[in-house]
């Protein structure tokens, strides 16, 4: 018994520390989750070159702390942790998608390949915002670029049939992305089925001033 007070101070030590890096990682994932938003903010707005520098110090949030992190791997894969990487991927993916680019991989990103999938349904769920922007402003074929972006994400996620506690709860993602699908599409629908009425309208019209 003469060595518990050495043990217990041991593992005091380990805590404390343990403790203190999970302090500055909380810390570090809310900065990342917020230049993440900020990145997909400026994306709607078109503000492409800001949206890209943000995207940069968002990677660099990300690389920082996963740094800190490094002595003590059992905190990557807290659920703050998880989460502020999946923000990141979806960012990614966002942007992206918008600027015609190809879909960034997980090894790109440095991401998990749960977070990676759960940040990419994030993504297409997101593209419903930039669909129906798009609309409003008269470009039906980019909207329609959106959906089909959408459709091809969902169609490829439905196949990861593994346990939630591998995939962590993507499946649960995935059905909220089905919901957001459809209800897009539909809005899409609605605004292709105007637009074809309106032209039919428009030749009527012309044939009746001709006459």
């Amino acid at each position: 018994m003469d060595n518990l007070d050495t043990i217990i101070e041991k593992i005091r030590a380990t805590f404390t520390a343990r403790n203190a890096t999970r302090d500055l990682t909380l810390g570090r994932s809310r900065e990342l989750i917020r230049f993440c938003s900020l990145t997909i903010r400026a994306v709607h707005r078109e503000e492409f070159p800001e949206a890209e520098q943000l995207l940069n110090t968002a990677k660099q949030a990300a690389a920082a702390m996963k740094a800190d992190i490094a002595a003590h791997p059992e905190l990557y894969y807290t659920g703050y942790t998880q989460d502020s990487l999946k923000e990141l991927t979806e960012a990614c993916c966002v942007f992206a998608i918008v600027q015609h680019q190809p879909i960034p991989t997980p090894d790109e990103i440095e991401v998990d390949p749960a977070a990676y999938l759960n940040g990419l349904a994030e993504a297409a769920s997101e593209l419903r915002r930039r669909a129906l922007d798009l609309i409003r402003r008269d470009r039906v074929d980019e909207a329609e670029r959106m959906l089909t972006a959408m459709d091809d994400i969902y169609a490829q996620l439905v196949t990861i049939d593994f346990p939630d506690a591998l995939t962590g709860g993507l499946r649960r993602t995935t059905d909220t992305l089905r919901a957001v699908l459809e209800r897009t599409r539909g809005d899409l629908t609605t605004t292709l089925q105007q637009e074809k009425l309106q032209k039919a309208l428009r030749e009527v019209e012309s044939v009746m001033r001709k006459e």
